[in-house]
């Protein structure tokens, strides 16, 4: 069995899992999320992998990173990620991976660039699985009226971090 090694980073945010697995982050997920169990065990079982509790020098370097941009010195992260889900998901982030820092864009629009808009309600469904968080940004995909919907770390968590991006203001949140 593959070993993926965790850790807890309280962020100004809340509470971050970090998992590194073969020095590539695997998992930077809010700690009391709801689905945290079915989370874990898709990446565990993608990966085949269980979790140990042990501090690694990717830990270190993501905590490094995530400080810098929550005091706004930095806008993209340079991590080696693994992106663990179905194919369709991978494809969702990557695409998340592409709305720059301090943009956001709808569901809708998402799903439109992605090849099909009728897809809407799964692309919403593999955004709320992603496992890297802010990092794979899918705090920055919101209602199509401008609305800010479901987010892993919560709603108060969502809207401080499109704040800390810059995005004030309801008619501000559109790219």
């Amino acid at each position: 069995m593959n070993t993926i090694y965790i850790c807890t980073y309280d962020s100004p945010f809340g509470a971050l899992l970090i998992g590194d697995y073969e020095q590539k982050l695997c998992l930077l997920d809010w700690k009391y999320r709801a689905r945290r169990l079915q989370v874990d065990e898709r990446v565990c079982n993608f990966l085949s992998a269980k979790y140990t509790h042990q501090s690694t020098p990717l830990h270190q370097i993501v905590i490094q990173q995530l400080e810098e941009y929550f005091v706004k010195n930095r806008k993209n992260f340079d991590i080696p990620l693994l992106l663990a889900g179905s194919d369709f998901q991978q494809k969702v982030w990557q695409q998340l991976l592409q709305v720059p820092y301090g943009k956001t864009v709808s569901y809708l629009k998402l799903s439109r660039q992605l090849g099909d808009e009728k897809a809407i309600r799964a692309v919403a469904s593999a955004n709320g699985a992603n496992a890297i968080s802010i990092i794979v940004p899918c705090h920055r995909i919101i209602g199509s009226k401008g609305e800010l919907t479901g987010y892993a770390g919560g709603l108060p968590a969502k809207k401080k971090l499109l704040q800390l991006e810059g995005i004030q203001q309801q008619q501000e949140l559109f790219v």
